[in-house]
């Protein structure tokens, strides 16, 4: 380890239990002040969920930085500032920690869009019952894009609804218990066939306005998209244009870009269109995850083995 060994840490003192004794700890969840001097931090835990801003704050002055661990299964609001960390920097996300969260938004949100639970909610309000025919999941053609550890857990709580197929597609072909993953590549093939189409993919260059006009216009009539990875990845003006001003799509959005949505946006008036705000990983669920997250990276680093879910070093 590097001489700083001073950790911060977004959850308060106390709150996970089992974290080595030999470290010193820093509580800071993005407050104007900071905790310490940063250049004593060797160990930097992203507040969660805080923004690009924030999250990078300190880090222009934690010259003895050797390790920055997300909360996020996403790094995509530090990846801007990775290239100025100081040489051999590891950058870790928190793969695992929010699959079985956002794979049950997911499954709500295409339930919920489906089943037209948004609509019976605006009629419970005004007294009025308003019965109706509509889609089941069961039998539905569903295509999975992206297909990591939140991917999968996706498919995992699928499988239990009866649905008639389920395509997966990842950045490179393989094999996955279930079947196979296509490439990205497929995706002009894949699109026509899917009742509901599942966005779990991170946000990259490769990604980023991924579900464009051609995207959504290989999408058949009627079909529903559901955005859990993050709102880059589809091309908003796209989206209304398949929404708002024709309606020939379904959207279940837990993500937008712009996020925050502004509140005279067209999405919140698109007919068929869900919104929730960027609660796929904010349950009671994260902070279990989170804390037996940081206790097994801690006692790696403490005991100098390697980290796990290591995605970029500087």
């Amino acid at each position: 380890m590097a001489d700083a060994t001073e950790i911060w840490l977004p959850l308060g003192p106390g709150t996970v239990e089992g974290l080595p004794d030999s470290l010193t700890y820093r509580y800071w969840d993005g407050e104007e002040e900071f905790p310490a001097d940063p250049a004593n931090c060797a160990f930097y835990v992203v507040p969660y969920m805080k923004g690009p801003e924030i999250s990078v704050r300190p880090l222009e002055r934690m010259t003895g930085l050797r390790v920055v661990q997300t909360l996020t299964a996403g790094i995509d609001h530090l990846v801007p500032a990775i290239p100025r960390l100081p040489a051999g920097t590891r950058v870790c996300n928190a793969r695992g920690v929010h699959d079985a969260s956002t794979a049950e938004l997911a499954l709500a949100l295409t339930l919920a869009s489906l089943r037209h639970l948004p609509e019976s909610v605006r009629a419970q309000e005004h007294g009025e019952w308003a019965p109706g025919v509509h889609q089941a999941l069961a039998d539905k053609h569903v295509l999975i894009v992206g297909h990591g550890s939140i991917g999968s857990a996706v498919e995992e709580r699928l499988r239990p609804f009866e649905v008639g197929t389920v395509h997966r597609v990842a950045r490179s072909a393989r094999t996955a218990p279930h079947g196979p993953v296509h490439a990205l590549e497929d995706l002009e093939r894949l699109l026509p066939l899917a009742d509901v189409v599942i966005l779990t993919v991170p946000l990259t260059d490769a990604t980023r306005g991924l579900a464009d006009a051609r995207f959504l216009g290989l999408m058949k009539d009627g079909a529903l998209l559901v955005n859990v990875a993050r709102g880059g990845v589809v091309d908003t003006e796209a989206l209304v244009a398949e929404t708002a001003r024709n309606g020939r799509l379904r959207a279940a959005l837990d993500v937008t870009d712009p996020e925050p949505l502004p509140r005279a946006h067209p999405l919140w008036r698109a007919p068929g269109v869900l919104i929730t705000p960027h609660v796929g990983g904010a349950t009671s669920a994260f902070l279990p995850r989170a804390g037996r997250l940081l206790r097994e990276q801690l006692k790696r680093w403490v005991a100098g083995e390697p980290l796990e879910h290591v995605v970029d070093v500087a």
